[in-house]
């Protein structure tokens, strides 16, 4: 499988997200962790989800929707705005991005800044502010 990640990094997949979300390596920094959450999204992958979201704030329960929705719309890409912090020997950080999707035939967004920690040498997710 010789194909671009669909997270934009201009790598092969099998080289970043998906070596992420199949365990076969850590994500690095928060950036990386935040795009193969995204690629995650995009193959309606509600475990991965679930594994890089931090236990605190993890919704276990909305697993199932969280998929369902994934399945329902069309990924168009991901675009990284910002980040603050969240390099490889950091301990916390954020990212800004938009991920854009077609839902019922119109162009839709997400535009977050996510929040992320780093515990026991694995990045999670935390927590998102949506942005407008």
């Amino acid at each position: 499988m010789n194909k671009l990640c669909p997270c934009g990094s201009q790598q092969m997949a099998a080289d970043c997200c998906l070596a992420i979300i199949s365990g076969k390596r850590q994500a690095a920094t928060a950036q990386e962790l935040m795009r193969s959450r995204y690629v995650a999204f995009t193959q309606a992958n509600g475990a991965y989800l679930m594994r890089s979201h931090h236990p605190k704030t993890r919704p276990i329960k909305e697993q199932k929707a969280i998929e369902n929705w994934a399945k329902s719309v069309q990924w168009m890409g991901l675009q990284i705005l910002n980040t603050q912090g969240g390099q490889a020997n950091d301990s916390s950080g954020y990212v800004e991005f938009k991920a854009l999707y077609l839902e019922n035939g119109q162009l839709q967004q997400i535009h977050e800044n996510s929040f992320f920690k780093k515990e026991q040498g694995q990045w999670l997710y935390y927590s998102g502010i949506h942005k407008g």
